[in-house]
């Protein structure tokens, strides 16, 4: 279900832990319909304040930037800095998790 701007309207439970694990095990395709379901809706926020990967160097290490708040909107660097790119996704994972939800997400 959508809003009347488009933003995806689904309540993620915190309770849904087993979606966050499918995702730490494999974070790129072949997810079940329901992780898929919970990434439209992370991904679908407003872009203003969300966080997003920055490629620092070439295949090989990415930055945990935000988009400004205001227009112009313009990328800020945050940090950390990942080597993996898998780890990198989990990080995102777990502050879209949270922003979400209000809860961390107590998986390492």
């Amino acid at each position: 279900m959508r809003d009347r701007i488009g933003n995806l309207t689904i309540k993620i439970d915190p309770s849904w832990v087993d979606l966050a694990e499918e995702f730490r095990r494999k974070p790129f395709g072949g997810h079940t319909p329901a992780l898929q379901e919970l990434l439209a809706v992370m991904r679908s926020r407003p872009i203003e304040g969300r966080y997003f990967l920055w490629l620092s160097k070439p295949h090989s290490e990415w930055t945990l930037a935000k988009m400004s708040e205001t227009r112009p909107l313009k990328p800020i660097l945050v940090g950390p800095t990942f080597t993996s790119i898998e780890e990198a996704e989990w990080h995102v994972f777990k502050l879209r998790w949270e922003a979400l939800t209000g809860q961390q997400l107590e998986i390492s």
